[in-house]
């Protein structure tokens, strides 16, 4: 499965509106896009720095996966929060994407309501491991 069906997938079951699969690198602490439902707002390519921050740690460096329910909850742990709001998308998980033990990237997956349903972070759980095996392949 690719990067875009797993995308087009989250936008049927769970109503995304938007969908990127980031690639990581842990000499640099850096995500670098590798996919993106939206490439006007999030060109493929584009690149984060994430060491030192909050999120970094929690989903990078510990491999948890962030939920983000509300905009205060996207406003505490992204500098691009307005455009995320700009692009009508409210909540977010991001699912660090494994090989073995080791975080390869993220996928993040956005939605217009303000918090998940039961059963939906899930969801998004699920996709992450077919993106793991995308990712693997790219």
């Amino acid at each position: 499965m690719t990067l875009a069906q797993i995308a087009e997938e989250a936008r049927v079951t769970l109503g995304a509106g938007l969908v990127t699969a980031m690639r990581f690198d842990a000499a640099s602490m850096t995500v670098r896009r590798v996919f993106s439902s939206n490439e006007a707002a999030y060109p493929v390519g584009g690149s984060k720095p994430k060491r030192d921050t909050p999120w970094g740690k929690h989903v990078l460096t510990e491999r948890k996966v962030f939920v983000g329910e509300g905009e205060a909850a996207i406003r505490a742990m992204f500098d691009d929060a307005e455009v995320i709001f700009g692009l009508g998308q409210r909540s977010i998980v991001n699912v660090p994407l494994l090989q073995g033990s080791t975080c390869i990237g993220t996928l993040n997956v956005l939605v217009p309501r303000q918090h998940w349903r039961p059963g939906e972070v899930e969801i998004v759980k699920r996709l992450a491991e077919k993106a793991a095996a995308a990712m693997i392949a790219l």
